[in-house]
């Protein structure tokens, strides 16, 4: 009988926020950091740590305004990805942490690879998991509200933006592009609570406010690619096929910066730890023991 996994939950006060976090695996392993998306939080990752935690420590805190963390007021914090990611680097550094492959999706992606700019020496390996660095991703009908937000901000592109994080549009965002014969896989229990905790007061002007700030991440995308070409980081692409948000496309365009990154498209949708954790896994930890010479 294998070991139950111990996943901790614990928190850190992080720019005198509270940052919430799971940790699980051996203090001395190699350090895997789980970044999130939109608009879940550590939560999207339960299936896979205890899959990870047997060789590395796998860390997964809630950004700032998502899931347990703090979520301070729109009025009191500027929420933006600089921001962010700012948090997160501080809350890496708290826990002392030199070293770690990241694993990044949706909001994650952005977040993270402020991270690799900032100390590329930190970043072993990525993971990314309809992550996206690359215009080739971006759906065009999913994101055509967001680039009509991004260019002017008004109550009428605010009212098309909030579709998106209502109790539908996050079922649509765990749904859309899942098998019907993985369909019954996707726990209701993720999507629910997202819409639980995007629908928490003040969370419409913190939302608002992150989704108008993305066209900060297109701008940096010229620097994602330098950094990908001259770090020569290893990649592994593990992506939902039929995404509707970050497309295929998104995961392909890696190999132009970086050759041997490795692609896999899976039958599945945007949340891809939903129906296939245990082939990501399986995935990581192949590519993760080639590419870290202490695992």
């Amino acid at each position: 009988m294998s070991a139950v996994v111990q996943v901790h939950h614990r928190t850190l006060t992080v720019q005198g926020h509270e940052i919430a976090y799971r940790e699980a695996g051996p203090a001395g392993a190699p350090v895997v950091l789980l970044l999130h998306g939109f608009p879940s939080s550590s939560h999207m990752f339960r299936d896979l740590i205890p899959l990870l935690a047997g060789d590395f420590r796998v860390i997964a805190p809630d950004h700032l305004g998502f899931g347990r963390s703090a979520t301070p007021a729109a009025t009191d914090f500027r929420y933006t990805f600089d921001a962010l990611a700012s948090v997160t680097e501080e809350f890496t550094e708290q826990l002392g942490l030199k070293e770690y492959t990241l694993y990044v999706q949706d909001y994650g992606a952005p977040i993270g690879l402020r991270l690799a700019l900032a100390h590329p020496e930190r970043v072993t390996a990525i993971v990314t998991q309809n992550g996206n660095a690359y215009e080739d991703g971006l759906g065009e009908q999913a994101w055509a509200p967001v680039r009509a937000l991004i260019e002017k901000r008004t109550p009428q592109t605010e009212a098309a933006v909030k579709e998106i994080y209502s109790p539908e549009g996050i079922a649509w965002q765990y749904l859309h592009g899942v098998p019907e014969a993985f369909r019954d896989l996707v726990s209701p229990d993720a999507y629910e609570h997202d819409a639980a905790r995007i629908a928490r007061p003040g969370q419409t002007e913190i939302q608002l406010d992150l989704i108008s700030d993305y066209g900060s991440n297109f701008t940096l995308y010229p620097a994602f690619h330098e950094y990908f070409r001259t770090s020569r980081v290893p990649l592994l692409a593990v992506w939902g096929a039929h995404d509707e948000i970050f497309v295929p496309a998104g995961a392909l365009a890696f190999l132009r910066d970086l050759p041997e990154a490795e692609v896999h498209l899976l039958p599945t949708g945007h949340f891809a730890l939903e129906t296939h954790a245990a082939q990501i896994a399986a995935l990581m930890r192949d590519f993760l023991g080639r590419h870290l010479a202490s695992v």
